[in-house]
C-alpha cells in the first residue's frame, strides 16, 4: 500500500509540473493566434449574382486570365513551363480548374481586382512607388466592373469540383505546392515528383527544381520551407491561423495570405497529415495497448508483491 502511495504522489507532481511548464513554454516559443474563420473580414462581401456564361466570355477573353494561367479543365494548357513562369513571375501562376473550390469567393474577387491587397502583400508591392504585383489587376471590360467579377468568380466555381470531390493533394497544390516542397511526399515545386526510367531524365527534373527555386528565392526573398513535418513540429491549428494571415504572425513577411476556404484548408491539414504523420493512426492504437498493458502488469504486480510477502510474513 505504501508504494501505492507514492506512486500515486509521484504521478501527481509529474503531471502538475507538465500542465505548468508545457502551456507556458508554448506561450513563450509560439505567438497564439485565435483563428479568423476564413471569412476574410477586411474583403467586400460578393454581392452580385453572377453569370457563368458571361463568365466564362471574360476568363476566356478581356480577363486575360489564360494569358499566364492554364486551365486544364477547359483544354486550356499554361503558356509557359513552371521554371520560365517562375523566372517571370516569381512564382509559378496556379491553374485555374479548381479556384472556385479551394479560394473563398470574396478573396477571389478581391484578387481579380487587386491582387497585392487580396494577397497581403501591399508592403512589398506598393503602386506608388511603381512596384507592381506581377499579377496584372483587372480593370473592368467596359461593364458594371463589381458585376463583371461576380461573374468570373461565378464561372470558376461552375467548371471546379464539387466540395464533397476535392483532394487533398488539389488543395495542397493550390494553396502551398507551388512555392513549398514536401519531401515526404515527394512533391517538389514543379509537382509530384515522377518515377524516372534513365537518370539523365532525373537529372534534368533536379536542374528545373534548382532553377525554379532560384526564382523563387529571389521573389520571396528566401527559399519557402519544406513543409514535411510541419504539422507535427508546429501543429494544425498554428499552420491554419498561418495560412490564414501570415502577419499575423510574421509582419512584414513576404507570405502572401492565400485565401483558402474552410474546407479546402481542412483538405491541406489531411494532406499535411498523410504526409507528415502517417502512422498517427497505428501509433494512436500501439498507445492504447501499451497502457492497457502497463495496467494489467501493474495489476499483476502488486498481487504478487502481496503474495510474496504474505508468505515471508
Amino acid at each position: 500500500m505504501k508504494e501505492l502511495k507514492i506512486l500515486v504522489v509521484v504521478v501527481f507532481f509529474t503531471l502538475v509540473t507538465y500542465y505548468l511548464v508545457e502551456p507556458f513554454a508554448h506561450s513563450q516559443m509560439h505567438k497564439h493566434v485565435e483563428s479568423e474563420g476564413f471569412e476574410y473580414k477586411d474583403l467586400p462581401e460578393v454581392t452580385k449574382q453572377g453569370d457563368v456564361t458571361r463568365g466564362q466570355e471574360l476568363v476566356m477573353g478581356a480577363g486575360a486570365c489564360l494569358g499566364c494561367h492554364s486551365m486544364e479543365v477547359a483544354g486550356m494548357p499554361a503558356p509557359m513551363d513552371p521554371v520560365t513562369a517562375a523566372q517571370s513571375y516569381g512564382v509559378n501562376p496556379p491553374d485555374l480548374s479548381n479556384a472556385g473550390a479551394v479560394y473563398d469567393a470574396k478573396f477571389l474577387a478581391a484578387l481579380i481586382q487587386n491582387p497585392a491587397h487580396a494577397l497581403m502583400v501591399e508592403h512589398k508591392f506598393d503602386a506608388e512607388k511603381g512596384q507592381m504585383h506581377p499579377m496584372v489587376a483587372f480593370y473592368g471590360a467596359g461593364g458594371d466592373l463589381e458585376q463583371e467579377v461576380a461573374d468570373m468568380v461565378a464561372y470558376l466555381q461552375s467548371v471546379a469540383v464539387k466540395k464533397e470531390e476535392l483532394t487533398s493533394e488539389q488543395a495542397f497544390e493550390l494553396a502551398c505546392g507551388r512555392c513549398h516542397a514536401n519531401h515526404y511526399a515527394s512533391w517538389t515545386q514543379l509537382g509530384q515528383k515522377p518515377v524516372f526510367k534513365k537518370e539523365q531524365d532525373e537529372l534534368k527534373y533536379k536542374a528545373d527544381v534548382l532553377d525554379y527555386q532560384d526564382s523563387l528565392k529571389a521573389y520571396m526573398g528566401k527559399l519557402p520551407p519544406d513543409l514535411s513535418i510541419y504539422i507535427r513540429s508546429r501543429g494544425a491549428h498554428y499552420i491554419e491561423t498561418f495560412v490564414e494571415n501570415p502577419q499575423n504572425y510574421l509582419k512584414g513577411t513576404a507570405m502572401p495570405r492565400v485565401g483558402v476556404n474552410e474546407h479546402a484548408m481542412e483538405k491541406v491539414i489531411e494532406y499535411l497529415e498523410d504526409s507528415g504523420d502517417a502512422k498517427r493512426t497505428e501509433r494512436a492504437e500501439v498507445g492504447k495497448n501499451v497502457m492497457i498493458f502497463i495496467i494489467i502488469f501493474a495489476v499483476f504486480a502488486i498481487l504478487w508483491k502481496k503474495a510474496v510477502w504474505r508468505d515471508l510474513h
